[in-house]
Order: C-alpha cells, then structure tokens, then sequence
C-alpha cells in the first residue's frame, strides 16, 4: 500500500513540476509593439486581421464531438447484443442511454441547432 501512495505522490510532484517548467518556457520576455501585430508579406494589413468566429458552427462542432463520442460507447455494447453474456438490467441500461441520446437530439433539433442555413 505505501509502495502506491508513494508513486502516486511521485507521478504528482513530476506532472506539477512538469506544468511549472513548461510555464516558465513558454513566458514571452519580448512585449514589443511588432508582435502582436499582423504580418501579411511585409504589407500592412488590408482589413481586420480578426475574422469573425460562427457560434453557430462551433455549437455543431461540438454536438458532433458529443455524439462522437457516445457512438464509441456504444460500440461494445452492439458487439456483444447478440451473445449470452448480456443480462436484462444491461439491454435496460443500452435502452435507457439510447433514449438519452434520442433526447439529445430531439433538443437539439427544436433548439434549431443542427440547422445547416445561417
């Protein structure tokens, strides 16, 4: 048991040493004028070098990476529905989160946000 905690307390002290020397490296020690300005060619630049982000498409993106990621969940549980391992309580359980997922989507549906016109 103390062989454990002794290397959970080491991996710890490694991952905060770890985040305190990459801060350090990563400070910027030159603030001048010229390095947060846009550089087009050794042009100035002809508009606003910021484009404007779509929330809209962000908000996709990421109901895309949700639902992503609830269909590899799902991928053990459609490999064994046909075996004899599977019990009652988990077709339950498989039943019970597709009808989450279903509700997640009907959501997202009325909220307007799988529309693909801006």
């Amino acid at each position: 048991m103390e062989k454990v905690m002794l290397s959970v307390l080491l991996a710890v002290l490694l991952g905060l040493i770890l985040l305190v020397v990459g801060m350090f490296l990563g400070m910027s020690f030159y603030g001048g004028r010229e390095k947060p300005s846009p550089f087009e060619c050794g042009f100035d630049p002809m508009g606003s070098s910021r484009v404007p982000f779509s929330l809209r498409f962000f908000l996709l993106a990421v109901i895309f990476v949700v639902f992503d990621v609830e269909i590899i969940l799902l991928f053990p549980a459609v490999m064994i529905v046909g075996s004899s391992w599977m019990w009652v309580s988990s077709y339950l359980a498989l039943l019970v989160f597709l009808l989450l997922l279903l509700g997640g989507v009907v959501h997202e549906w009325r909220e307007g946000s799988l529309e693909w016109e801006v």
